[in-house]
């Protein structure tokens, strides 16, 4: 005899189960508020007031430059690695330009 598969998304335990609703009036000001703080933050309003309650740090997403600057440094971090590796098996003369390139371009 074959069993049904069941499919779909598991079952919450009662502790993870949101059952509580609590209607909120905002003034005008706090609604907007509300809705632009929980687009900096990258949530709904809903998730943005649970972790509010809950007592968590809410942060801001990184904004496109800081992440376009992250992305530039690791890259950088990447190539530091790559001439040490090769500084290491051929010897430190050879890759001595192309660190002091890298080291011009990172304090810039």
């Amino acid at each position: 005899m074959m069993k049904d598969k069941k499919g779909g998304r598991p079952k919450l335990s009662p502790a993870e189960k949101l059952k509580y609703r609590i209607p909120v009036r905002l003034c005008t000001q706090d609604f907007y508020d509300l809705k632009a703080k929980a687009k900096t933050a990258g949530m709904n309003c809903t998730e943005l007031a649970r972790l509010a309650i809950t007592g968590c740090r809410i942060r801001q997403r990184l904004s496109p430059e800081q992440m376009d600057c992250i992305r530039k440094l690791s890259g950088m971090g990447n190539n530091l690695n790559q001439i040490a590796k090769r500084a290491n098996t051929e010897g430190y003369t050879n890759a001595r330009n192309e660190y002091l390139h890298l080291a011009d371009k990172i304090d810039i």
